[in-house]
This record gives structure tokens, sequence and C-alpha cells, in this order.
């Protein structure tokens, strides 16, 4: 693959034809009997995991697939019997014609171009969390599907849960009281050798390590950042990114909050020796405007449990909540200092059907299916998705200047460090760009 080719070069040809046929598809009515033909971009890992939710339903058909990896892309047409177009440019995915919406699950870092590109080629988008790394990309990504009216559906599969729905139906009225604290935690004790060290390597024979780095700048490859191990690795992921923004969401869902006022987060390497690029040990803290903290800690040299059961957990003035996708549960408070010390409410315990992280990712797979058929807001729309984005990568500035940010929601800019704000976005190497 040249990648040397620009995004402009590579569609002059067929802009008009893709100006026609996003205003085309923008309003096109399936039949009953008509197959929804989803082209998947990273098919490694989660890119598998999110085919298999796909393949849950009848009224699509996976017909093409993407990876830089010549091996991987073999396994997942094993899924498909062999049957799927393989390739290892995005863009050959993106200017067919006979694919009605792609499912990306690449490295974070390549996210935001590829889908700022399928929604200007008139695709319907579903993108793995988390949604970007930068809030820059972010925004560019929501404006790239209005301005296209797609559906695009960010990967955070629990807003298809019908556990976490419950949920917020039942916190909708104030039950809990003012909801003080709410927390979750990234847990697994990685102490004392983590990711491990490796020099420099060749590349395997069939990775395109050079498109894989992408917009990012060049370097040489190394076993313990691809295919997966990226995640360690500040430039093309973090865990407050790839952990924190399903909590993030899955609050912000359960609170109504939108954005924070101010975040401070703290921490660093102490216990793993590894060739990481982000902390072993951190915690960010955001300050909401109605009156509350969000904190999530990313403890990977500790891996005991932070609460006696659940994910996620709610501290209100008249009961302490705790969910997870299998249920969740009310403790009452009790008075404390100087007040009544009777039970403030009904203890309550609620299950569901118990579906595991596979089920809610194909039901996340039918929501963004129906609302390609329907035109409306899925359940994770790609303004919900860069919101609760937002937060992971606020922390990651906030760790990286080493202050306590104050944030203009509407603005997404910091009022309080220039340093900061120089950090929304960065340049990509050439000839990447976004849009």
């Amino acid at each position: 693959m040249n990648n040397k080719i620009t995004r402009r070069n590579f569609n002059k040809t067929t802009a008009a034809a893709t100006v026609a046929f996003t205003a085309a598809s923008a309003s096109r009515v399936y039949g009953a009997n008509e197959r929804i033909r989803v082209g998947c971009i990273g098919v490694a890992n989660r890119g598998r995991q999110v085919m298999d939710g796909f393949l849950a339903h009848d009224d699509m058909e996976i017909v093409a697939l993407c990876d830089v990896q010549k091996s991987t892309l073999d396994k997942a047409n094993k899924k498909l019997d062999g049957k799927a177009d393989t390739c290892g440019d995005f863009r050959k995915i993106i200017d067919r014609k006979d694919v009605d919406a792609v499912m990306i699950a690449t490295p974070d870092h390549w996210h935001a171009i590829q889908c700022v590109d399928a929604c200007d080629a008139g695709k319907d988008v579903y993108v793995e969390k988390p949604l970007s790394v930068t809030i820059h990309e972010g925004r560019r990504m929501v404006e790239a599907g209005r301005r296209n009216k797609r559906v695009v559906q960010v990967g955070t599969h629990r807003r298809s849960s019908k556990i976490y729905k419950h949920a917020a139906d039942f916190l909708s009225d104030g039950k809990l009281g003012q909801i003080t604290v709410a927390r979750a935690y990234r847990l697994s004790n990685m102490a004392p050798s983590g990711i491990g060290r490796c020099k420099p390597s060749k590349p395997p024979a069939d990775l395109d390590w050079d498109m894989w780095l992408g917009p990012r700048p060049e370097r040489p490859y190394q076993d313990n950042i691809a295919p997966y191990k990226f995640r360690w690795w500040q430039l093309y992921s973090s865990q407050m990114g790839n952990w924190g923004v399903h909590y993030f969401d899955a609050i912000r869902w359960l609170t109504g909050d939108l954005a924070p006022s101010s975040v401070c987060a703290m921490g660093g390497r102490f216990a793993v020796d590894d060739d990481r690029t982000i902390p072993d040990t951190a915690e960010a803290t955001f300050e909401m405007p109605r009156g509350g903290l969000i904190i999530f800690g990313q403890y990977e040299a500790s891996g005991n449990k932070a609460f006696t059961s659940g994910e996620i957990e709610l501290r209100g003035t008249q009961g302490t909540f705790r969910i997870d996708p299998r249920g969740y549960e009310v403790e009452p408070e009790r008075g404390g200092q100087f007040q009544d010390r009777k039970p403030r409410m009904k203890p309550l315990k609620y299950g569901g059907d118990g579906k595991t992280n596979s089920g809610m990712t194909a039901a996340h797979a039918r929501d963004f299916l129906d609302c390609i058929k329907s035109r409306k807001k899925p359940s994770a729309d790609i303004e919900i998705g860069h919101r609760s984005t937002s937060f992971s990568l606020m922390a990651n500035i906030s760790l990286a200047v080493g202050k306590r940010l104050n944030w203009d929601a509407k603005a997404e800019k910091f009022t309080n460090c220039d340093e900061a704000n120089a950090m929304l976005h960065y340049g990509y190497r050439k000839p990447w760009k976004l849009g």
C-alpha cells in the first residue's frame, strides 16, 4: 500500500459520485428482506468480538474486511467461510459503493481519520471506544457525523445493557438523594514486569507497520506495542481511555452529567518495570457543576476488589448504589454525626438477564442496525461518545501538565492553562489529514 497517496487524490475522480451517494443514502429505506452490508476496519482482538456481535443478526452481512496484518485478516475471514473481500488499506472499504456501514476497531489513534472519511463517503459508522485520542478529533468526528446525516454508534456497549437502562430509569427521580461521589476503577496487578521490555526489531513479514503507525511519528517496530499492547503507550491509547471511558459513560448516563467543571489527575510508574509510557497507578478526580465528584482509579499494581459488589459505585445522601452488567443493589444510608440513625431508604437488589459483555456487544450492534433503518440516533450516539471520551483525555492532560484544570464545556477548552490547551490536538504525520 502506498500511503503517500493523499485522501484528496485517492478520491478526486469519485467526488461527485460520493456526494450523490451520501445524499441518497441519508434517506434510504431498506426493504423487508434487504440486508445491511458492512465493511470491518480492524479485525484483531476487539474487532473480532464486535464482528461476532454483528453476526448474531441475520439482517446484515459482512462483505469486506480490512487489517494491516495479513494473518489477522485470514483469521477473521475464516469466521465468514472466506467469503469476504480483504484488503490492507481502509480507504478501499470506505470507497466501496456497495458498503452501507463500516465498523472501526483499529487502534485509537486511527479512529478519527477513518470515522470522518467514512462519514464523508456516506457510510454509517460503528466506532469502538475510546472515540479519539484528542478532544479536537472527537469534536471533528461529531461534526462529520452531523453534516453528513450519519448514524454513528460508539462502542460503549453498556448503553445497550438492560440492567443499566433499568438503573438509569430507577435513578432518574433522585432516589439516592444528592449523589456526591461516583467512582470506578481499572484493577489489574501487573507487577513486576507488566508488558515487558523489548528492543526494536523487524516487524512481522505480513504486517504493514508504517500503515499501523499512520498519523503518529515514524518509529521502529517493537513486539510490546502491536497488536494489542499499544494500550500502554500514550501515543496510541491509554488505560484512562481504554477502561475509563466505559465507566465515565455509564456514570454520566446514571447521573445525567455532561462535563466536569474541573479535573485533577495524579499518578506515575511506581511499581511496574516495563516499557509503558502511561502510569501503572493513577487517579483522576472530576468536580461536577451540579456539586459532586467523579473518580476513576487506574490501579495496575493492585488487583483486589474496590467494592463489595459491582463495577461502579454512586454514593448518595440517601443510599449507596453499586452496579455491573449482572445487576445492581442499593445499601441504605443512615444518619451520621448529629443525625437520625434510622435507615433513609429500603435496601434493594435487582438482577436482570445476566448477559455478559458479548451479549451487550450483540445488543449494541442490534441498536446500530435498527438505527440505520430508522435514521434515529443510536443509544451511544457520537456526541455521547465524544463527551464521555473527553473525560479520559482531560485526565491524561491534567496528569501530563501536573495541574488542576478548569474546563469550559461549551468552548471545550481549559480556562486556566495554555499548556493544557496546546494538548487538545497534535500534528499528524504526513500525508494523513483529518477530513
